[in-house]
């Protein structure tokens, strides 16, 4: 787990931002659910035999109650849960989004840690390929946004209840014929969860798997049509993707559509951005069945791909820093400075006391347009000294209004 410094803590503020801002345009509502929910929960969705539920979530027993509680490690069991709870899947889809931490205990990587932030956005309600569509053709919209490079889709789908019944005896028989190659992962997996297999990253299976029953080859008919159409979609919006029959994603509850936003960049692990279709997992929590599509993105992966260059806003800076001396001019900085806050402006009081040199090194490293000034003459005249720090000029003595005037326009929050 790590913390965010004020640089990067603007970075991400700014990136939650664009993606709020993105999302809205597309009609999505933000919900916020705890980051608290009984273990039950995410054992039920993401399945007792992955790697998330095994080995990586956070639970603990409450010893006021003796429930069982987990940190979520992901978003959209709590989102539906709050969906149904609420009632809010009665007559109307509905598009939501939410952002904030999730936590598993993982081997901390590059762009991964154990308390990781997510965006994801989930619309409750629509079956049709348009809205996989549509949550694909939002995410490459952003990457474009962010100027984002080395970014690639890939796709599958895992068809319906039945072809993954019929596939599964196939896969592990087929597994069961080759026993001998399977690492000890793949034995504890073959029977309780022989889909998960195919997506070993052990080089050694990389030949075992490739010649595996593949389920595209068995999807049903309204599968097949279902991924006929999203591939049709994606062409005419200009999206290149690429269909790969391992992609299964580590979640039991996806149907259908899979996707994954991939990069070269981040090493073994460049998945960014991940989801697909989930149409059982409403009625399975105990709602009206429902099918739903989704996603979520790794916001600390994605802040490491952004290039520099003003993409995402930096640490905001003052546009003024006031350094004064002694008392009566430490009142009037504060009256000066607050007149400037009510038309927008940001702008620091020197705290703390000492010369006005070791101030004036405080005004210069704090990034700001101008020091403000405010000596024996100046409180005397109930103005300010304005001494440009980054562009050269002359001190020059003005009151509030012309300083206001001199920032510039903006608007007061």
């Amino acid at each position: 787990m790590n913390d965010l410094l004020p640089a990067q803590a603007a970075r991400y503020r700014s990136l939650v931002s664009c993606v709020a801002g993105l999302l809205a345009r597309y009609g999505y509502s933000e919900l916020r659910t705890p980051v608290l929910e009984r273990t039950e929960l995410f054992v039920r969705t993401i399945g007792e035999v992955t790697d998330i539920v095994e080995k990586e979530m956070y639970t603990f027993r409450d010893e006021l109650n003796g429930e069982s509680l987990t940190l979520r490690p992901e978003g959209t069991a709590a989102c539906v849960r709050a969906a149904i709870e609420h009632n809010m899947l009665y007559g109307t889809p509905q598009r939501l989004w939410y952002e904030g931490p999730m936590f598993r205990h993982e081997r901390p990587q590059k762009g991964r840690y154990r308390q990781f932030h997510q965006v994801g956005c989930e619309a409750i309600g629509f079956a049709g390929p348009d809205v996989d569509a549509e949550q694909i053709i939002l995410c490459a919209r952003l990457w474009r946004q962010l100027g984002l490079r080395d970014v690639s889709l890939e796709l599958n789908s895992l068809g319906d209840a039945a072809t993954r019944a019929a596939h599964r005896e196939r896969l592990v028989a087929y597994l069961e014929q080759h026993r001998e190659q399977l690492d000890d992962d793949a034995l504890r997996r073959l029977h309780a969860n022989p889909l998960r297999i195919l997506d070993t990253k052990n080089p050694a299976m990389q030949s075992l798997v490739a010649g595996a029953p593949k389920l595209l080859d068995m999807l049903d008919a309204e599968s097949a049509a279902h991924f006929d159409g999203l591939r049709a979609r994606l062409d005419d919006a200009g999206i290149a993707f690429t269909v790969n029959p391992r992609l299964v994603r580590g979640l039991d509850y996806y149907n259908r559509t899979v996707f994954e936003w991939v990069t070269t960049r981040l090493g073994a692990q460049g998945t960014i951005c991940a989801g697909g279709r989930y149409d059982g997992l409403v009625e399975q929590l105990g709602g009206r069945a429902a099918p739903a599509c989704g996603f979520a993105m790794g916001l600390e992966r994605i802040l490491s791909l952004v290039e520099e260059g003003g993409v995402l806003d930096a640490a905001p800076v003052p546009a003024a820093y006031v350094v004064h001396q002694g008392e009566a001019a430490a009142r009037f900085a504060v009256e000066v400075a607050e007149a400037l806050r009510d038309l927008g402006h940001a702008v620091v009081v020197h705290g703390g006391g000492g010369k006005f040199a070791a101030q004036m090194k405080r005004a210069d490293a704090s990034g700001a347009q101008y020091a403000l000034i405010v000596g024996e003459a100046e409180l005397a005249a109930r103005k300010v000294g304005l001494k440009p720090l980054r562009t050269g000029g002359e001190q020059q003595m003005l009151g509030t209004d012309a300083v206001a005037a001199l920032l510039g326009a903006t608007t007061a929050t």
